[in-house]
């Protein structure tokens, strides 16, 4: 039995669409994203700003700042250079911490700082003032967390205490350093 031609060519037809189809669906779903995105390009650059979060009283709590801010929508990251996060909040020490340049979370509540990590607590709330440096500090600004896996030395008045990895609250006030903690403390003499 044979089957007339103006049949089969509707059908052919059909197929020969639905393959193009599938090609073109292909090849355009491969990369889904928006030229620009599939390269690591800035889509924005911000320099010498400050952000600032306020507490429910509407006092400032913290402050991050940068010389210069750049996002990249690929990966929607965020790099800063030059770095400050200041927290503020009530009954706690003032808290400053610098570096050469860092990183935001994506919903911007953690500040990741590498390198020259400088954290400087300012003396009140029954405490003396203290200075922490290390390479690397994760900063969770609403809970007034820092810490770090890296190599870490705190500096108070007369004592220095280092060691690897790290964890301190400023709400709580707790403090721990993981491993390979070592201590000096400069005991000066009582007057005779």
């Amino acid at each position: 039995m044979r089957v007339p031609t103006t049949r089969l060519f509707p059908l052919g037809l059909m197929l020969a669409l639905a393959a193009l189809t599938f090609y073109l669906d292909r090849a355009v779903n491969e990369d889904d994203s928006h030229p620009a995105q599939r390269r690591h390009d800035p889509d924005y650059l911000v320099l010498n700003f400050t952000t600032t979060t306020y507490n429910k009283d509407g006092r400032a709590e913290s402050t991050l700042s940068a010389a210069r801010m750049v996002h990249f929508p690929d990966d929607d990251t965020t790099e800063l250079e030059s770095p400050r996060v200041v927290q503020t909040k009530p009954e706690q020490p003032k808290i400053t911490m610098s570096a050469d340049r860092g990183k935001l979370s994506r919903d911007g509540q953690d500040v990741y700082l590498y390198d020259n990590v400088v954290l400087n607590r300012e003396a009140g709330a029954g405490h003396t003032a203290a200075r922490l440096t290390t390479e690397y500090l994760q900063v969770v600004r609403d809970r007034s967390l820092a810490r770090t896996d890296r190599e870490v030395t705190i500096v108070e008045e007369t004592r220095a205490l280092s060691g690897k990895g790290m964890e301190y609250s400023n709400e709580t006030r707790h403090f721990t350093l993981n491993s390979d903690v070592r201590a000096r403390f400069d005991i000066k003499p009582a007057p005779q």
